[in-house]
């Protein structure tokens, strides 16, 4: 009868309506305390949550980053040294911190580079982003 209950329970919550902008709808990045934009994105199969980032030009930003539990290797890569930000780094279910300040407006493109052999790569596959920096 609990059982039942919860469910009943889960069921209801599911078709209420959600409220806000969630980063996987492009929303901004939330400030910290500090000033820092402070995002979290997780990498899973062939995919980046969420898809696209918005941060605000000569504010400094923090990625938060980390895989979903896996075997598949996989990356995050953005290369835009004219905006002030060119990263590379590996993912673990552990989250890694990336910090940039972006210095030039522009929408710059993170995936990941990983690819098996006779395999389409990892980015072919779907798994990139958008990095949106505004005035």
């Amino acid at each position: 009868m609990q059982k039942t209950f919860f469910l009943s329970i889960l069921f209801l919550m599911s078709l209420m309506p959600m409220t806000g902008l969630s980063q996987t709808e492009g929303g901004p990045a939330k400030t910290g305390g500090d000033a820092t934009q402070k995002v979290e994105i997780t990498a899973g199969s062939y995919f980046f949550e969420p898809k696209l980032v918005v941060v605000k030009i000569n504010v400094p930003v923090e990625l938060i980053v980390k895989k979903e539990p896996g075997l598949t290797p996989h990356n995050i890569t953005l290369s835009a040294p004219e905006a002030g930000i060119d990263f590379s780094e590996f993912l673990s279910t552990d989250p890694i911190t990336i910090k940039f300040t972006p210095t030039k407006a522009g929408q710059y493109t993170f995936y990941c580079n990983k690819k098996l052999p006779f395999s389409k790569s990892h980015r072919e596959k779907g798994m990139e982003g958008i990095l949106e920096v505004k005035e």
